[in-house]
């Protein structure tokens, strides 16, 4: 079973991460008109990003989701080049001894992004060929941070940097200190990468290798068998998009085949989610889950990937939502306050509208759903600040709550109006309304807007505060007394 439990024991767990880096680039703009030169669209640049790529991305969502990644390869001596060694690994925090070559430039992928949609990629890249200096330098590099490091990830897009001598220098290597190595291949041959711990294979690289289309479980299952025959690896790991994954491993001298269902309810772009995959394998792995555990970890981080525009990268929070709905269909929306402030701070800056509201809600009723609905009438999200039982005590007395802070909690976390659940153990939400900032405030019509509790808070933010009908004829205090009554 997944449990978030995971994502804390790999939290500042060192990757080493050696292979082909790159710059992403990403155009965005508009196509309104075809050019009057050619039967092609016109591109109304609006804005440009760049951020790492390759090798370089699977460091930077190592750091995302938790790690420290340390970062080894080979750009040009250019712009692109420096910005990678530079303002760009900087940001993303990720430590880089990068060897700088003459005699290549730095592979850079741009895409255009018009309306929401890729429509056209350019490449510079050539590859890199066989340079012994550059190969002991890589190796000298590995040498001296692998004792640091929990785990190796070779990471080859067939851009040069791991040439078939430096793979296999670098295995051995790796394997003396007994230390695990992730592969994530793009050659055909995968012979070079004997030894290596787990390798991960795109279903169409699947195809290349073994010669078998992986189009359902069984071929994708014959395919892994002939890849690990063809490496000599312990496991492979087949990434199949829509498909899932396939993870073919020896459990106690037996060989198991387990397939993992995609976990991604919207594909926005699949920019980097190979990436992101290794990443979250080769972090799993070094906090001791097996292959099997650590590819389920992985895909869900996959299906986050790729619900989120360009080549973008996984946060804690987001992975552990995932989590949390994969293993506990009940409580998934239920989050720490912390925990619950990067949520917002992420809605908010996808443009989207948070709205608060909050309650004992002891024993849930129409009213209470009825208030619900309409709060969430006002906004994009809505957060439900839930008092603990010691909170509730102190404001209702000692006969209440009837249920306890979890009961309620669960509950109200299955009302479809609500998007997540926050406890409090103050008597007041002011400390939370004050970190979560929310953009409305909605309390039920029996209050006025000077009696809510963070409205001049959120009133000076610019925010607002919106007092709904209620639903009369409904109360807690008088089902318990019925109930008591009745008993």
């Amino acid at each position: 079973m997944l449990n978030v439990s995971t994502l804390d024991n790999w939290q500042g767990r060192k990757v080493l991460v050696v292979g082909d880096v790159m710059l992403d680039r990403f155009v965005y703009g508009n196509v309104e008109r075809v050019s009057p030169e050619a039967p092609v669209p016109v591109l109304h640049f609006k804005s440009q990003m760049e951020m790492l790529g390759g090798a370089a991305n699977v460091a930077r969502n190592v750091v995302s989701l938790g790690g420290q990644s340390v970062l080894i390869g080979v750009v040009g001596d250019d712009e692109a080049g420096r910005a990678i060694c530079g303002e760009l690994a900087m940001r993303d925090g990720v430590e880089t001894h990068i060897v700088k070559s003459s005699k290549i430039p730095t592979t850079v992928k741009t895409r255009f992004v018009a309306n929401g949609q890729q429509i056209m990629r350019l490449d510079v890249e050539v590859r890199l060929q066989h340079d012994l200096e550059i190969e002991d330098m890589i190796c000298a590099s590995v040498a001296k941070q692998l004792e640091d490091a929990e785990i190796v990830v070779l990471s080859d897009y067939a851009k040069g940097t791991l040439s078939e001598g430096t793979v296999k220098r670098l295995i051995s290597m790796v394997k003396k200190t007994g230390k695990l190595v992730v592969v994530d291949p793009k050659v055909s041959d995968v012979s070079r990468y004997s030894g290596a711990s787990v390798i991960t294979p795109n279903a169409l690289e699947a195809a290349a290798i073994s010669g078998v289309q992986c189009s359902t479980d069984e071929s994708a299952e014959r395919a892994a068998r002939l890849i690990m025959e063809k490496a000599d690896v312990s496991a492979v790991l087949l990434t199949r998009s829509a498909q899932g994954m396939t993870v073919f491993a020896s459990d106690v001298g037996e060989y198991i085949t387990t397939h993992i269902p995609t976990t991604a309810s919207e594909v926005f772009d699949v920019s980097g989610a190979g990436d992101t995959v290794v990443a979250a394998l080769a972090l799993a792995l070094s906090a001791g889950e097996s292959v099997v555990a650590s590819a389920r970890i992985a895909n869900l981080a996959a299906g986050v990937s790729v619900s989120k525009p360009g080549t973008s990268v996984v946060l804690p929070h987001e992975l552990r939502r995932a989590v949390r709905v994969q293993s506990d269909k009940l409580s998934h929306n239920i989050f720490p306050i912390n925990e619950a402030a990067l949520i917002v701070n992420e809605w908010k800056k996808a443009g989207l509208k948070v709205g608060f509201t909050n309650g004992c809600y002891d024993l849930i009723h129409p009213g209470h759903v009825a208030l619900l609905k309409q709060a969430r009438a006002t906004c994009d999200r809505l957060v439900v600040g839930l008092n603990t039982d010691n909170s509730v005590r102190r404001l209702k007395g000692d006969s209440r709550p009837v249920q306890s802070e979890n009961a309620r909690a669960v509950v109200m976390s299955s009302i479809d109006s609500v998007d997540l659940v926050v406890l409090f153990d103050e008597d007041t939400p002011l400390s939370i309304i004050d970190l979560l900032d929310p953009d409305v405030l909605i309390k039920g019509a029996d209050y006025s807007v000077n009696t809510v509790v963070g409205a001049d808070l959120i009133i000076g933010r610019g925010g607002k505060v919106v007092l709904v009908p209620l639903e009369q004829g409904h109360s807690t205090t008088s089902i318990i007394e019925r109930a008591h009554a009745g008993g």
